[in-house]
């Protein structure tokens, strides 16, 4: 299930299918999502969260084998959706409730800030050690968002971070608890919500225009 609902001045996009892999169908819903939160009036700020142990386990590696003459098409949907986090009007969180891998961390990485659980689940780009590559538009992502040290270290090692890992590493803003991880990303998105949405969009758009140019750009 996705399902976005207003909490207040927040809107939360709950991820609740399973790992959270990038199917098709998730995508749709995602992107499906992110218009209407888009459309919404009044203050605003978006929180994405998943549910258990998964945040997200990035792409659907099962449908990409049985449709591998999708895979270009596949992959730039799987920006576009990193492109609109990245150009969407209002403050964003990530409540990463749990495991957050290879494009599940690139999702993470979309929003303004993350809140991390501490007694489960890691940060990991593990395509080092699946033998792919990033894209350019990937590749920008990452180094765009983590101190170039962190991205450097994540890339070419597939680390595991955990929260307080990844906290030190300038990966995440906070590391609280599981009860605390949805709350806590709630009271950051509410406090930036009175934020002008268009000029949040205007300043991040500038800040990561390189990056929005190699996420609709080739992929290779």
């Amino acid at each position: 299930m996705i399902d976005l609902q207003r909490d207040g001045d927040v809107l939360v996009l709950r991820l609740e299918e399973g790992e959270n892999r990038f199917s098709p169908g998730f995508l749709d819903g995602v992107l499906e999502a992110l218009d209407a939160a888009e459309k919404a009036e009044g203050p605003r700020a978006l929180v994405t969260v998943g549910a258990g142990k998964f945040y997200s386990n990035g792409l659907d590696l099962d449908w990409l084998g049985a449709n591998r003459d999708k895979l270009g098409d596949y992959l730039r949907r799987v920006q576009e959706m990193f492109a609109r986090l990245l150009e969407l009007p209002m403050p964003t969180v990530a409540a990463v409730n749990g495991h957050a891998f290879a494009g599940g961390a690139m999702l993470a990485l979309c929003h303004d800030f993350a809140v991390m659980r501490t007694d489960r689940g890691f940060f990991c780009l593990p395509e080092v050690d699946l033998g792919m590559n990033f894209t350019p538009g990937m590749s920008a992502l990452i180094q765009a968002r983590l101190p170039k040290v962190t991205a450097h270290e994540a890339m070419i090692t597939g680390r595991r971070y955990t929260a307080q890992e990844a906290l030190a590493a300038g990966i995440v803003s906070q590391a609280v608890p599981e009860e605390q991880v949805l709350p806590a990303a709630l009271e950051r998105a509410a406090g930036l919500a009175g934020k002008d949405g268009p000029t949040v969009a205007k300043i991040r758009t500038r800040m990561y225009a390189q990056v929005l140019e190699a996420l609709r750009g080739p992929l290779s």
